[in-house]
């Protein structure tokens, strides 16, 4: 007789065993009907779950993060069956959840088109229409194999072969389509009611570059027609951001073949670069932080030595010269610790803060590489701190500090923290790992903000918080991170002398605030539609003329800008004043200057904002000013 305690506390007894529906359907009809899934103490199954013990349940809705993946996860086998219905010679693959949506990978004798999509789409509405009910079933492995095998599905074989065990496997039927799932799934295909496929795209099969070219066909599905339509708009709007396009339509920098995934800076790209770099030397000069730089090509050994060619070799690129093996420099940590090993450090020297601007290479797959969001040649904002096992408090709050005054400056207040702990294989005792985690609870605590905890996600070496902004549109990016590392300094030989003059391994703090230059600038381009703050616009002001007579005047009024350590330029062109302010509005510089005879007359420019704004006619001096005030506002403007 099982007794079920639901979330607000309630028991209810039932006379044998239940299933969630029925429990669902014994609270009201209204949640019966509204039911997707459940959660049976923290395990998230199907609504047809039977309970025959005493248990916590939650009966989960579309108003759930969980219903929703749930909802997402069943379309994908929607649009599978769709397909399959459409095209019965086209083998289903994998089709997960990914972040608002879903995709399936498909093998296929050619191409989906955008037209294949709305007609996949339509078969998806008739079958919603049909109502199938989506039954488990648990299959062994040979009788599982044998199935596909007489369906003709060679990459479900594959898969089933590969699994490592010998336990049955869970399958789900909809109508004359069946597929092998964890699940859990919705009860029946009637469930659905707001869905959209948004694109086709290739994908290797596994992710390897040597198997078939898959076509993955992406969606995403919604509790609502109301959050799928908000949804969409959401997507335009990131469309019109996109920094790739952007990137091009202002000037900023580009990719080329002769050197995938590593960007080529344009002036106006490289200005606002520079301008972050320059900011991010006064923010760490006024923590303590010594600039070093470290060599971009080291002897193989090293990242031997440091255990990242074990763990990364198949990410660095390497190159062989005078009979030597030497790796692009992945990242800048080993460098930092033979900076540190240079000279006996005492514990009086603790901490030393190095910080590089740091130029790494990675191999990105070139089916990854997606702008400046992730790319093969980078520049860390890098910083290594080596304290005392005493000191991490300390200089984790300082980092912290140091972090929101960056990201305050940049327009970031939305800032979300997580906690990555132990994970089940680490190196170090646990009496190192508790100081090391409770050093960081008690920082993340002291900022009396929330955090969310990540069980398990640290790194081998030593735990770590994740830093994340939101930017306009709502969407996370991670950026800045502080990881403990036990380990790294005493593999490579890092030590000091202890106020009682023996020998110890400092511990090493890892920690970045932007990430990288090209993915920070990227993030920027987009949260701001590519319209900067003035204090980083690569052109702060244009002077225009309205007819020749006024072109002396304005090169004056620009030298005068130029001088005073404004980014000023002319457009002398003898075109029409309306064309050129239209012109300068979509490269949308901060501030437009119109000069005509009457401002040459008074010394005098007329300014107007890139947004529309008329702010009048002023002097030379009273636009500096005001110019100052604006870039004085840091990511305010």
């Amino acid at each position: 007789m099982p007794q079920i305690t639901l979330p607000d506390g309630s028991k209810r007894d039932y006379e044998g065993p239940v299933t969630i529906a029925a429990v669902a359907e014994s609270i009201g009809p209204g949640l019966a009907k509204a039911a997707l899934a459940g959660r049976v103490n923290g395990e998230l199954v199907d609504t047809s779950y039977t309970i025959d013990t005493d248990a916590n349940l939650a009966i989960v809705t579309e108003r759930d993060d969980d219903g929703l993946e749930v909802l997402r996860h069943s379309c994908a086998h929607l649009m599978a069956q769709a397909v399959q219905r459409l095209f019965p010679k086209a083998q289903v693959t994998i089709g997960p959840v990914i972040e608002d949506g879903f995709f399936y990978d498909f093998s296929f004798h050619r191409p989906f088109t955008p037209e294949d999509l709305v007609e996949i789409e339509k078969t998806m509405q008739e079958i919603v229409k049909e109502n199938h009910e989506v039954e488990r079933s648990v299959l062994g492995r040979e009788e599982a194999i044998a199935l596909f095998k007489e369906m003709g599905e060679e990459y479900k074989v594959e898969i089933i072969s590969s699994i490592p065990g010998d336990e049955p496997l869970s399958f789900y039927k909809q109508g004359e389509f069946i597929d092998l799932c964890r699940g859990p799934h919705v009860p029946n295909t009637g469930k659905f009611k707001a869905f959209k496929l948004t694109s086709v795209a290739g994908a290797y099969w596994r992710g390897n570059s040597d198997n078939e070219m898959l076509q993955r066909i992406y969606g995403t599905a919604w509790a609502s027609k109301q959050d799928l339509k908000d949804y969409l708009q959401r997507l335009e709007e990131a469309e019109k951001r996109d920094h790739r396009k952007l990137g091009k339509q202002l000037q900023l920098f580009h990719f080329q073949e002769e050197a995938p995934g590593m960007p080529f800076w344009h002036p106006k790209g490289w200005t606002i670069y520079q301008t972050i770099q320059d900011y991010m030397q006064q923010k760490q000069r006024a923590h303590n932080y010594l600039e070093i730089n470290t060599p971009q090509l080291v002897d193989y050994s090293l990242w031997e030595k440091s255990g990242h060619a074990a763990k990364f070799s198949e990410e660095m690129f390497s190159v062989e010269s005078d009979s030597r093996m030497y790796a692009i420099k992945p990242m800048n940590c080993p460098c930092h610790v033979q900076v540190f090993n240079q000279g006996l450090k005492s514990y009086r020297d603790l901490p030393m803060r190095l910080a590089e601007f740091g130029s790494c290479h990675r191999y990105e797959p070139s089916g990854s590489m997606h702008g400046l969001m992730r790319v093969r040649s980078f520049v860390q904002d890098d910083g290594h701190i080596f304290c005392t096992e005493d000191q991490i408090q300390t200089e984790v709050a300082d980092f912290m500090d140091l972090l929101f005054e960056v990201y305050r400056d940049f327009g970031f207040d939305d800032i979300i923290l997580r906690l990555s702990t132990r994970p089940e294989k680490r190196v170090g005792s646990d009496e190192i790992w508790d100081e090391a985690e409770k050093a960081l609870t008690d920082a993340l605590n002291a900022t009396g903000l929330e955090w969310q905890l990540q069980p398990g996600e640290g790194a081998f070496y030593g735990p770590k918080i994740e830093y994340s902004l939101k930017d306009c549109m709502g969407r996370t990016q991670q950026c800045g991170t502080i990881q403990v590392d036990f380990f790294t300094p005493g593999r490579l030989g890092a030590e000091y002398v202890t106020e009682d003059s023996s020998r110890k391994t400092p511990v090493m703090l890892h920690r970045a605030v932007l990430g990288s230059f090209e993915r920070f600038i990227g993030v920027l381009i987009e949260h701001y539609a590519g319209a900067m703050p003035t204090w980083l616009a690569p052109e702060q002001a244009v002077i225009l003329n309205i007819t020749d007579r006024q072109a002396e005047y304005c090169g004056k009024l620009e030298e005068s800008l130029k001088n005073k350590g404004f980014r000023a330029v002319s457009d002398l062109r003898n075109e029409k004043i309306g064309f050129k302010i239209r012109e300068h509005t979509l490269q949308k510089i901060p501030y437009l200057l119109v000069v005509g005879d009457k401002e040459v007359e008074s010394g005098t420019v007329a300014v107007r904002t890139r947004g529309g704004e008329d702010l009048g006619t002023m002097t030379f001096e009273d636009f500096c000013d005001h110019l100052n005030q604006d870039i004085a506002r840091f990511g305010r403007s």
